[in-house]
């Protein structure tokens, strides 16, 4: 029996109400020349003032040496094994623009990118560009491409973003990402990854073919990048599992696709970060379980942009008096990976974590960073865990056995 099965056997749908604070990207490695870690770095009285009062510890979010997706990353914080729950990027991102996903529905997420004459990705970006010419281009695509063998739905997910999901029978996601991840090549063909998928690839090549000829003569979004090919399929959710009652708090539509994948309400878009904090003052009292998540502590360690992630960590520091005026029964500090500026990119370094409750085992933890919370009483744990220490903290669980 998997440690998991046990906490879906002893959960109790009463107990103490526990918010989930995700920086995304949060953990981040020592700069030479800049004195430590972005988090070592940065001035964050309010969140070293909870570690000092918390259970710290580390997580290795799916495992030793693996450097999580954000899908798997939140997967895991949400007490899904990702190496048992496994899901594709586009399968998140259409629930996170509330697409409605039939079972076996097969999705993509979209780029639009930049190509050269001779077909070279030049900005797997396309400048960013903003999301009404994201929506005029979509637009086109519906209009311009006629598919047999399936019926396809192209949606504007943000910015330079967009999901591709392909409708009919025996379809399959083994698909191979046409992304080639940089600059210089061309983009890669679709490709089958298994023979049953070959009648699928030729549906979705017949589609990159029509919506390059779509967007010929754009001047930035003049081709399409696909990646993260999934079919969907209901996933058990943490009502089910867990007895909670869920909402998601946060932009972007993969954080919102997740969340509402295991089952939470995904509340539209709040925009910045203090309004995030005022969405959770809104909604306080109505459910127990509050994920809260930040997004540009990843952005900015992705651009390389040391001082900018210090500043968007002492900015969500800023807030954290607001929510602990909450009184939650249980408050988690985590990120769903490391992205530290020092590399540009996601990377598998263990994030810190605290677990903040009237039961919290204070330990010497008095800073929340990495090396100071590589001391805490929890270890190092894998990302998993923490839904099962996060319920126990707000005794929703039950004891086990006689």
């Amino acid at each position: 029996m998997r440690v998991s099965e046990v906490w879906e056997q002893v959960a109790q749908d009463e107990g103490g109400r526990i918010v989930l604070l995700v920086m995304d990207g949060l953990g981040g490695l020592q700069l030479p020349g800049k004195g430590g870690s972005e988090l070592q770095v940065a001035r964050i009285p309010n969140l070293d003032r909870l570690a000092a009062e918390s259970s710290c510890g580390l997580l290795e979010i799916v495992g030793a040496g693996i450097t999580p997706g954000s899908g798997p990353g939140h997967l895991a914080l949400f007490g899904y094994d990702p190496l048992r729950f496994m899901v594709g990027r586009g399968v998140l991102g259409a629930m996170g623009i509330d697409f409605d996903l039939a079972k076996g529905d097969v999705a993509a997420r979209v780029n639009f990118c930049t190509v050269d004459a001779q077909g070279r990705v030049i900005d797997r970006r396309a400048g960013r560009i903003d999301d009404a010419t994201n929506r005029r281009l979509a637009e086109k695509i519906r209009a311009g491409v006629k598919l047999t063998g399936a019926q396809f739905f192209f949606q504007t997910e943000k910015e330079h973003r967009a999901v591709f999901v392909l409708r009919g029978a025996d379809l399959s996601d083994a698909l191979a990402d046409t992304d080639p991840q940089h600059t210089g090549v061309p983009p890669h063909p679709v490709r089958a990854t298994s023979p049953e998928a070959e009648a699928t690839a030729r549906i979705v090549a017949d589609f990159v073919a029509q919506a390059a000829k779509v967007l010929q003569g754009e001047p930035k979004a003049n081709m399409l990048l696909l990646r993260g090919f999934g079919k969907y399929h209901p996933f058990p959710t943490i009502t089910e599992r867990f007895k909670l009652n869920g909402v998601a708090i946060a932009d972007y539509p993969m954080y919102r696709g997740v969340a509402r994948l295991v089952g939470m309400e995904a509340v539209p878009p709040p925009g910045g970060v203090e309004q995030r904090f005022e969405t959770l003052e809104r909604l306080w009292g109505r459910y127990d379980y509050y994920f809260l998540h930040i997004k540009h502590t990843d952005s900015r360690g992705e651009d390389a942009n040391f001082d900018a992630k210090v500043a968007a960590l002492e900015e969500v520091d800023a807030y954290i008096p607001r929510l602990l005026k909450l009184n939650p029964d249980v408050l988690v500090v985590t990120g769903d990976h490391a992205t530290p500026a020092a590399l540009g990119r996601h990377s598998w370094h263990p994030v810190p974590f605290l677990i903040r409750s009237r039961w919290s085992t204070v330990d010497e933890v008095t800073r929340f960073d990495e090396v100071s919370c590589a001391r805490g009483i929890f270890g190092r744990r894998r990302g998993c865990e923490m839904m099962g220490l996060a319920l126990a903290h707000a005794e929703r669980l039950e004891k086990f056995g006689a």
